[in-house]
């Protein structure tokens, strides 16, 4: 059953065919989706300002939905939760420092700035819309006194961080929505940031067919993809399998900077 989930491709007239056969009420959706996809890449030509516009626009709309809370706010505590506990679980500890890619309105930040000690959590995102529901976030779970930094990113080269800073680098639900140069990019520029031992764990969504996306939204890699580019910019890559084990519907990578021995997570 998974492997027949990986390998479709879900931009295939076939697929989207049967899809909307199966589910035709969700048709008009599509559709809408369609439409705003082709205006917005019209006003935007490279992919961090169009997903920006595409987050504003669903933020517009709710902001709950933008930020994860659809289908609920229970559904979005309960991934949140699992982020956590898999980093913790993985050896995340108190003294450690974090940057979290793409931190949202802190669905696991929450989490993850209640455990770490005082000014260790650091999160980036590309929505100004989507920081403010992220201070909404700090107050509403009294987090003001751990001083977490949340800034706003135009791109993923961190060129305003330090060198070997980070012991964990956390991208969750990121490079689902991203193009390879945009996770070039990352790759070419994460490994600096990383403390000796540290690692940059994200997720994606994984194909063992021929690799595709869909209304410039949501793309689909294969893992030896990911670990051979990663290996240009002197990263190893270790596929987590006990990952695969939790019910959560993408894959997940662990990079580590070549040649560093490991002193975190195991």
């Amino acid at each position: 059953m998974a492997a027949e989930k990986t390998a479709r491709n879900r931009s295939s007239p076939a697929h989207q065919a049967r899809y909307a056969l199966r589910h035709p009420r969700r048709v008009p959706r599509h559709a809408r989706r369609l439409l705003r996809d082709a205006w917005l890449r019209l006003r935007h030509r490279d992919h961090i300002s169009y997903y920006r516009a595409v987050m504003a626009s669903d933020a517009a709309r709710s902001v709950e939905a933008a930020v994860g809370h659809n289908p609920s706010r229970e559904q979005w505590a309960r991934i949140g939760r699992m982020q956590f506990d898999y980093l913790v679980g993985h050896g995340l500890k108190p003294q450690h420092r974090m940057l979290e890619i793409g931190c949202g309105n802190l669905r696991a930040g929450r989490l993850l700035i209640g455990h770490l000690e005082t000014g260790h959590y650091y999160g980036i995102d590309i929505s100004p819309r989507i920081l403010l529901a992220a201070q909404d976030t700090v107050v509403r779970e009294g987090l003001q006194a751990k001083m977490p930094y949340l800034a706003l990113a135009d791109d993923l080269t961190f060129a305003f961080l330090p060198d070997g800073h980070f012991d964990v680098v956390h991208a969750h639900s990121v490079f689902s929505h991203s193009p390879r140069q945009v996770i070039e990019e990352c790759f070419a520029h994460v490994g600096r940031l990383l403390a000796p031992g540290g690692f940059f764990d994200f997720t994606f969504d994984r194909t063992e067919g021929e690799e595709h996306q869909v209304l410039h939204e949501d793309f689909y890699y294969r893992t030896e993809t990911l670990a051979a580019l990663a290996a240009e910019h002197g990263l190893a890559a270790r596929f987590m399998d006990d990952w695969e084990r939790l019910p959560h519907g993408q894959s997940r990578m662990r990079l580590t900077v070549r040649g560093q021995a490991r002193t975190l997570g195991r």
